[in-house]
């Protein structure tokens, strides 16, 4: 298996954030959605946090397993504030960061608000913006995003989102 290239990683990405996007979304469709996260946490028998927020930081949706814990909280609350700063997924920005050279200090951002891994993915509405940012944490960053995409595309009926090839 190749590995894919940054610049291809991140073309991969946008590609999701663009399929991945909603006709409406409110506290109801967060309900919905997070009980479609936490069915697939338990069928594929993993330990994870979620949480969905709206951008204002209002959590409408949150749950965790059993052996999840108040590190997955900090890490979720470093992820939402990436995704709702940079309006992007968390691992999106990440692959930008790697392209180029920047970190979250180049950004004037402190580590202890901000974190530049997978995990976090926005809400988008067609045709408008992020209105909200979905989180999890407790896998590797790359599974966390991947997580997010796939249930956001059996939530959306969303088919052929492209998968990503890389462990970065």
């Amino acid at each position: 298996m190749s590995q894919m290239t940054y610049n291809e990683a991140n073309e991969l990405i946008m590609k999701q954030e663009e399929m991945l996007r909603f006709e409406h979304f409110n506290n109801q469709d967060a309900w919905e959605l997070g009980k479609l996260i936490v069915e697939e946490i338990h069928k594929k028998g993993i330990e994870l946090a979620v949480c969905i927020r709206k951008l204002s930081g209002n959590i409408i949706f949150q749950y965790a397993t059993e052996k999840t814990n108040l590190n997955n909280q900090n890490w979720m609350n470093r992820k939402f504030n990436t995704v709702s700063l940079m309006e992007r997924s968390s691992l999106g920005v990440t692959v930008v960061s790697k392209m180029t050279k920047e970190d979250v200090i180049t950004h004037g951002l402190s580590e202890n608000d901000y974190i530049f891994c997978g995990g976090g993915f926005p809400v988008r509405i067609k045709g408008s913006g992020i209105v909200a940012v979905i989180t999890v944490s407790n896998m590797p960053h790359v599974k966390d995003h991947d997580f997010i995409v796939g249930c956001l595309s059996k939530y959306l009926r969303v088919t052929e989102v492209p998968e990503l090839d890389m462990d970065i």
